[in-house]
C-alpha cells in the first residue's frame, strides 16, 4: 500500500510540476503581443450573444461592441486573432455555435486569399487558446505547416521549453493569472498616425481564391443555416493590406450567387465619417478607438435597420453586466489617451 502511494503521489508531483513549467514557458501574451490572448478570454464571457464577429485583425480593431450596445442596444462579441485562416474561423465559429445562438455572424473576407497555412507564430496566437474538443483538434490538422507535430499542441511545453533564456517578468507575474486585454474581444489603440499616401498596389499573377478557401466558405455558410443564424460578410474599411477590385468581384458575385449579404466598408469610409489622417494608429493598416468607434455606429445603424436586430437595453441583467463593461472600457480608453503617440 506504501509503495502504491509513494508511485501514485510521485506521478501527481510530476504532473504538478510539468503545468507549472508549461505554465511559464508558454507565451502570456498580456503586455506584449496582446493578440494571442484574445480567443481564450471568450470561454470567460456569458454566452448570450445576438451578434459574433469571426476573423483577423480587420474585426478585432475596428469595431467596437460598447458603441453597439450604447448606440443600439446590440449584445455583440468579436472572436479574432492575429492572421486568423478561413478554416480557424470555421471551426472557432462551430464551438461558438455549441454554446450560443446568435441571430447575425459577421464574417471578414480578407483571409479569402491564404488557401493554406501560413506561418506557426500566428497558427499559435489562434489555436492555443482553444480548449480542447474536437473542433480544436480539426482546426490544428487544417493549420499545421509541415514542419509542426500535433503532440507539441497537446503538450505545448515540447514546443516552448526553449524559453528558458527568454523569461520576463511578466512570464512570472501572469503564471496563474492573466488580465484581460480586450473589450468583448475589441484590442483599443488611442495611438494617431496619419496614412498618408498609400502606395499602388503591385499586381498579382493570380487572383482567384483557392478552392480550399471556397470549400471553408461552403461549411460557413452552411453551419449558419443549420444554426439560424445570418451569415454576413464584409470588408473592413482599411487601406492596407490592399483589397483587390478581382477579389471584391468573386465575393460579390459568391454573396449573390450564396443568397448573402456583402458589405464592402472600403466604399462607405465617407459615409462612416472615418478620416485617415486621425482615425488610424498606424497609417491606415488598422483604425484606432475612434475610428472603430465612427465605423461601429454606422455599421450598427445597418444591423439593426437591415438585419433587424433588437435593441436588448431594456433587459436588466444584461444592462447590469454592461454597466461595469462601459467602465473598463472607458477606464483604458482614458489611460491610453494619457500616453497616446501622435505622429
Amino acid at each position: 500500500m506504501k509503495k502504491t502511494f509513494y508511485i501514485i503521489s510521485g506521478i501527481i508531483l510530476m504532473i504538478v510540476i510539468l503545468y507549472v513549467l508549461q505554465s511559464l514557458l508558454m507565451p502570456k501574451y498580456i503586455e506584449d503581443i496582446p493578440e494571442g490572448a484574445l480567443v481564450s478570454e471568450y470561454y470567460k464571457e456569458d454566452k448570450n450573444h445576438d451578434l459574433l464577429f469571426i476573423g483577423d485583425c480587420e474585426v478585432y480593431e475596428n469595431f467596437s461592441p460598447k458603441v453597439l450596445w450604447e448606440e443600439y442596444g446590440i449584445n455583440s462579441y468579436i472572436r479574432g486573432s492575429a492572421q486568423q485562416l478561413i478554416w480557424q474561423s470555421y471551426y472557432l465559429l462551430k464551438e461558438m455555435l455549441k454554446e450560443e445562438k446568435p441571430k447575425v455572424v459577421v464574417y471578414n473576407v480578407l483571409a479569402m486569399k491564404y488557401g493554406v497555412p501560413q506561418k506557426e507564430s500566428y497558427n499559435r496566437m489562434t489555436l492555443d487558446g482553444m480548449k480542447w474538443s474536437k473542433e480544436k483538434i480539426d482546426a490544428i490538422n487544417a493549420s499545421m505547416l509541415p514542419e509542426e507535430k500535433m503532440i507539441e499542441y497537446i503538450f505545448p511545453i515540447l514546443r516552448f521549453h526553449s524559453r528558458w533564456s527568454e523569461l520576463s517578468k511578466q512570464d512570472f507575474h501572469y503564471l496563474f493569472h492573466k488580465d484581460k486585454v480586450s473589450n468583448n474581444g475589441y484590442l483599443m489603440n488611442a495611438d494617431i498616425r496619419a496614412a498618408g499616401k498609400m502606395p499602388k498596389p503591385r499586381p498579382l499573377t493570380k487572383y482567384k481564391f483557392s478552392d480550399n478557401s471556397y470549400a471553408y466558405l461552403d461549411k460557413m455558410v452552411e453551419l449558419c443555416r443549420e444554426n439560424g443564424a445570418e451569415l454576413v460578410l464584409i470588408k473592413a474599411p482599411v487601406l492596407y493590406p490592399y483589397w483587390h477590385k478581382q477579389w471584391d468581384k468573386q465575393i460579390v458575385k459568391y454573396a449573390k450567387e450564396k443568397k448573402l449579404t456583402y458589405i464592402n466598408l472600403l466604399e462607405h469610409i465617407e459615409d462612416a465619417g472615418i478620416n485617415f489622417n486621425i482615425d488610424t494608429y498606424d497609417k491606415g493598416l488598422h483604425l484606432n478607438v475612434y475610428g472603430a468607434e465612427k465605423l461601429s455606429r454606422y455599421f450598427g445603424k445597418i444591423l439593426r435597420d437591415d438585419m433587424g436586430l433588437a435593441d436588448r437595453r431594456s433587459e436588466k441583467e444584461l444592462s447590469e453586466i454592461w454597466k461595469d463593461k462601459i467602465i473598463s472600457y472607458e477606464t483604458e480608453k482614458k489611460e491610453r489617451e494619457e500616453r497616446r503617440v501622435v505622429e
